[in-house]
């Protein structure tokens, strides 16, 4: 093959990618016009902002590249540099693709509103705790997704590009979860944890206390300290709301709840239910938590996990009050030398604090716009019970949290909207 034919081959390649690089500035090839339109304007201005600036470093990239080819550079570096062109095309495709199909998630109008709720809702969670600090809370992107779990891409982390920030907080919720949304609160307790640096200080504090009950007790838990925190973050703003929904989760047979996954952030999933119901009795005393404690002990007695994870578990749950105390009572550098419960009060969102403000509030807790904004964390926790403990009524209770979360989305809906009605 001659050098001649090498070199149009290579710009023709560079074409190529040129061309497929420049198609995506075309955000609205990744997501309906009529989804952008449906967030928030800050969200949107945020997330399309920052997309847009991922592609445009990318084109810039690929016609720096061109000129470079035009004169004459080096045929093996320039072709190095188309494959590093390609190699970035994909890394952004799949970030656009990622964010695309969270916007496109609204194009169904009910669902929409929702999602707008949940929105509001997750950034009125991450703002109770960063804004106490003058940290500054990220935008959150609520988008629906299948499976078990919720999941979270932290505003700020490098995306696959490696060079650009997330622009937002972007959590998926799940269909089967939809009106057990307790998850968004532990998913915030990421984003919070992440901006304040408190998972490295609970580990390196969870370590020091329980590493006199044993050594491989206390870096396991180090190492679980990043969903711990979040679980923590949940109980602290939700109460006794988020253990039957964590239940539901990570429910399976003995052989699945004793099984520990060396490299999974997770506790494994017998341990996470205690200590969230742990968190309860110590901050409420006893409650409906005790019996999906007891339930879960009952299905799965110890005697049929594996001997060394059965010896781990009998540490752990002997250790649990002082767990517990670590993670709301211990000062931390974090919160500004205070502990998480000087920020988050769990007596605000106990049983009959709860209770309380319903009673209080009568019909227009589910009415009152004014409440929205100034208990809307609260609503929530209250509403998020009534089906686990009401389970005959759970539709009701259930359509009565959606229509809450929609009215939630209707007060926060964009500005656009309000000045074309």
């Amino acid at each position: 093959m001659t050098d001649l034919a090498a070199d149009r081959q290579t710009e023709s390649e560079l074409v190529h990618w040129q061309l497929a690089v420049e198609a995506l500035a075309d955000l609205d090839t990744m997501a309906a016009p009529e989804a952008w339109q449906a967030l928030e304007d800050y969200l949107q201005r945020q997330v399309r902002g920052r997309l847009s600036e991922v592609v445009t470093v990318l084109v810039a990239e690929g016609r720096a590249l061109h000129r470079r080819l035009g004169a004459g550079g080096d045929p093996a570096e320039v072709r190095q540099a188309v494959l590093r062109l390609r190699a970035r095309y994909l890394q952004v495709e799949t970030i656009l693709d990622f964010y695309g199909d969270a916007v496109n998630s609204r194009t169904n109008p009910a669902l929409r509103a929702l999602l707008r709720g949940y929105d509001t809702l997750a950034g009125d969670s991450m703002a109770a705790v960063l804004n106490r600090l003058g940290i500054e809370s990220p935008p959150a992107l609520i988008y629906l997704d299948r499976g078990l779990g919720a999941a979270i891409l932290r505003a700020g982390i490098r995306l696959w590009d490696h060079s650009h920030p997330s622009p937002a907080a972007a959590i998926k919720l799940t269909r089967h979860n939809l009106a057990y949304p307790t998850a968004l609160l532990h998913e915030t307790g990421h984003q919070v944890a992440h901006l304040t640096g408190w998972t490295t200080e609970l580990a390196d504090a969870l370590g020091t206390v329980l590493a006199p009950r044993s050594r491989e007790l206390a870096e396991l838990w180090r190492g679980w300290a990043g969903e711990i925190a979040a679980d923590v973050h949940a109980f602290a703003q939700a109460g006794w709301a988020p253990v039957a929904a964590l239940a539901n989760v990570v429910d399976g047979p003995p052989q699945a709840v004793f099984r520990i996954r060396f490299t999974d952030p997770h506790p494994f999933p017998f341990l996470r239910v205690m200590v969230n119901a742990e968190l309860c009795r110590s901050w409420f005393g006893a409650g409906p938590w005790d019996d999906v404690a007891a339930v879960w002990r009952q299905r799965n007695p110890l005697a049929d996990a594996p001997g060394d994870v059965a010896a781990l578990t009998r540490l752990s749950v002997a250790a649990l009050p002082d767990i517990v105390d670590v993670c709301t009572r211990r000062p931390m550098a974090a919160f500004g030398g205070a502990p998480l419960s000087a920020l988050l009060d769990p007596r605000r969102v106990s049983p009959a604090a709860l209770e309380s403000l319903a009673r209080q509030a009568g019909p227009s807790l589910l009415t009152s716009a004014y409440l929205r904004r100034r208990e809307p964390l609260r609503i929530l926790a209250h509403l998020s019970t009534r089906a686990v403990l009401e389970p005959a009524a759970a539709a009701e209770h259930q359509a009565r949290l959606l229509a809450w979360v929609t009215d939630v989305g209707a007060d926060a809906a964009p500005r656009s909207h309000h000045q074309a009605a």
